[in-house]
C-alpha cells in the first residue's frame, strides 16, 4: 500500500472521516427505501413499476461500482468515494420534486451509479485504513452506515406524522452526502494498493475463491437486505394495513438490530472466528425472513426483519474484511470485484420480489430470502480455506 498524499491527518481521525462517508450512504440510502410509498403515490406508479425502477437502479450501480475501481486504480479510492457522494447527493435531491416518470427514472439512475461508486469505495477505504490503524474496525465503520439508516426511518415516520412530506427528509439526507464528499475529497484515505502484473502473477490464482466466496457471502447478505429494506415499508403498509407513521418502524427496527451487531462484532469476530460467526449469521438471517412470511401480523413482522438484521449486520463487514485480508496486495481492485455480487443479491431481494407481490404477495415472497440462506450455508465453510484469520 502506497500513501500519495502530502497531508497528514492522524489513522483514527481518518477513520472517523470515512465513518461519516458510511453514515451519508446509510442516510441517503435509507430515506429513498421508505419514501417508496410516498413516492408510488406521488408518481401514480405501481410495485412492477416500482421494480423495473430497481432494476435500472441496480445495473446503474454496478456500473458504478466498475467505476469506481477504474477511478482507483488510476487516482485513488479518495476520489471514487468524494466524486460518488456528490453524485448520490445530485439524485437524492432531484428526487424530492416531481418530475415527468421518464426524468424521475433518470435521475434514480444517476443516483444508483453514485450508489455504486460509493459502496465499492467505502470498502476500499474501509479497508486501507483497517490496515493502518492494525486493528478491526470494518463493523464500526458499517455502524456509522447503520446508525445513520436508522435516523433516517425515523426521520421520515416524524416527517410523514407531521404533515411535512418525505421530501425534507430525502433533502437533508441530500445535503449531508454532499457536505462529506467536498469535504472528503481532499482528506479521505489517501493509500492506493498495487495494481501491477507481478501481484497478479502472484496472487492471481488464490484471488479467484476470494472473490467467489467473499463476494457470494455478499451476495446473499444484500439479498436479506436489499428484501427487508426495500419492501418492509411497503409489506407493512399495504399488505398489513399498518398506518403511514407504523410503516417505517419495521425498517428502524431491521437496522437497529444491525446497528447493535455491529457495534459487538469488531470484538467477538476475532474471538470466535469468522467461519462460525459466518455460518451463524446466515442462519440468524434465514429465521428473520421464515417468521415474517410465517406469521403475518404487524408485531411478528417487525420482530422478524429484527432478527434478520442481527446476521447481515455480522456478515457484510466480515465478508468485505476477509477479502481485503486475504488479498492484502490488491484489495481495491479485489473488494470492486466482490462489491459487484451486492447488486446480484439486491436485483432478488428488491427486484424479484416486487415482482411476486402480485402474483403471490409479499408475504410468501419473503420465503425468497430463506432459501438463499439454505443455499450459502455450505459455502460459509470455505471462509477457513482462505488462509486469514481475524484481525485482532
Amino acid at each position: 500500500m502506497t500513501d500519495v498524499s502530502g497531508a497528514v491527518m492522524p489513522a483514527a481521525a481518518r477513520a472517523r472521516l470515512i465513518g461519516a462517508g458510511y453514515a451519508a450512504q446509510g442516510l441517503g440510502y435509507a430515506a429513498v427505501v421508505t419514501a417508496l410509498p410516498t413516492f408510488k403515490d406521488r408518481q401514480g406508479i405501481d410495485d412492477t413499476f416500482v421494480s423495473a425502477i430497481l432494476l435500472l437502479v441496480c445495473v446503474a450501480a454496478a456500473g458504478g461500482s466498475m467505476l469506481a475501481d477504474r477511478v482507483a486504480a488510476r487516482w485513488g479510492s479518495r476520489y471514487a468515494l468524494a466524486s460518488g457522494l456528490l453524485l448520490v447527493a445530485a439524485g437524492l435531491a432531484g428526487a424530492t420534486v416531481g418530475t415527468p416518470n421518464v426524468v424521475f427514472t433518470a435521475i434514480l439512475l444517476a443516483y444508483g451509479v453514485g450508489l455504486g461508486a460509493v459502496d465499492a469505495s467505502l470498502s476500499m477505504q474501509g479497508v486501507l485504513v483497517q490496515a493502518r490503524l492494525g486493528r478491526s474496525v470494518m463493523s464500526r465503520l458499517f455502524a456509522a452506515y447503520t446508525a445513520a439508516a436508522i435516523a433516517a426511518a425515523l426521520l421520515m415516520s416524524g416527517m410523514l406524522a407531521s404533515g411535512a412530506g418525505a421530501a425534507i427528509a430525502v433533502g437533508v439526507a441530500a445535503a449531508f452526502a454532499a457536505t462529506i464528499g467536498l469535504v472528503g475529497w481532499r482528506t479521505f484515505e489517501p493509500g492506493r494498493t498495487e495494481r501491477v502484473a507481478a501481484v497478479h502473477a502472484e496472487g492471481g490464482p488464490s484471488v479467484r475463491p476470494v472473490v467467489w466466496i467473499c463476494g457470494m457471502l455478499i451476495f446473499t447478505a444484500f439479498l436479506v437486505d436489499s428484501a427487508v429494506s426495500t419492501w418492509s415499508t411497503v409489506y407493512l403498509q399495504d399488505s398489513l394495513t399498518a398506518a403511514a407513521s407504523v410503516a417505517p418502524l419495521g425498517y428502524a427496527a431491521y437496522q437497529a438490530a444491525v446497528l447493535v451487531s455491529r457495534l459487538v462484532a469488531d470484538h467477538v469476530v476475532p474471538r470466535a472466528g469468522r467461519t462460525p460467526i459466518a455460518l451463524g449469521a446466515l442462519a440468524v438471517c434465514g429465521l428473520g425472513c421464515a417468521l415474517v412470511s410465517i406469521l403475518p401480523s404487524i408485531g411478528a413482522a417487525v420482530t422478524g426483519f429484527a432478527i434478520a438484521g442481527i446476521g447481515v449486520g455480522v456478515l457484510v463487514p466480515l465478508a468485505f474484511s476477509a477479502a481485503g485480508e486475504a488479498a492484502a496486495q490488491s484489495s481495491d481492485e479485489v473488494i470492486a470485484k466482490v462489491n459487484l455480487f451486492n447488486y446480484g443479491g439486491a436485483l432478488l431481494g428488491a427486484v424479484l420480489l416486487g415482482a411476486l407481490s402480485e402474483p403471490v404477495g409479499l408475504q410468501a415472497a419473503f420465503l425468497i430470502p430463506v432459501v438463499a440462506v439454505i443455499a450459502t450455508l455450505p459455502l460459509a465453510r470455505r471462509l477457513r480455506t482462505l488462509g486469514v484469520s481475524a484481525p485482532v
